[in-house]
């Protein structure tokens, strides 16, 4: 397989919202399926968030899953503290955020793009540590902040 990332399985979009209680019953009434539930983006211990290569313990988010027949629609809401997301909402106001594409080896994906020039903005593991994200700026060159994710092998 060709190209940067090495897949073209791209697999979630994300939407930036200012209140995800109201915009997810909204999307559950449009799609006609029942309303997810809201959950936060996990704690700093083991979601190790950083932003800008900082860390960022304070960077949170609740977040909202629909899990549709092609591919998974996410719904974010920032906390008010510096991270891709609030800087989005900041700058844009609510909106799509990213694309993201299925991943494996975040750190050579990454480590490959910032030598192509990318800046990853902000990368961490899922709150529940069953794997990482990273987000890139992309808007330059791709017009978008796309992300990858890497989902780890379930044990049994």
């Amino acid at each position: 397989m060709a190209g940067v990332l090495n897949t073209l399985r791209l697999v979630q979009v994300g939407f930036i919202v200012r209140d995800i209680e109201t915009t997810k019953k909204k999307w559950a009434d449009f799609l006609g399926i029942p309303v997810p539930p809201t959950c936060d983006g996990g704690e700093f211990a083991v979601t190790q968030t950083t932003v800008e290569g900082q860390p960022a313990p304070e960077a949170n988010c609740k977040m909202a899953f629909f899990d549709l027949e092609n591919i998974q629609m996410e719904l974010i809401e920032p906390n008010g503290v510096k991270s891709t997301w609030q800087d989005f909402l900041d700058e844009h106001g609510e909106g799509l955020h990213h694309l993201a594409f299925g991943a494996k080896d975040t750190s050579d994906v990454v480590l490959t793009l910032e030598t192509r020039g990318l800046k990853c903005v902000q990368r961490g593991k899922y709150g529940d540590g069953g794997g990482e994200y990273a987000y890139f700026d992309a808007v330059d060159d791709l017009k978008c902040i796309f992300e990858t994710l890497e989902s780890y092998p379930k044990e049994n």
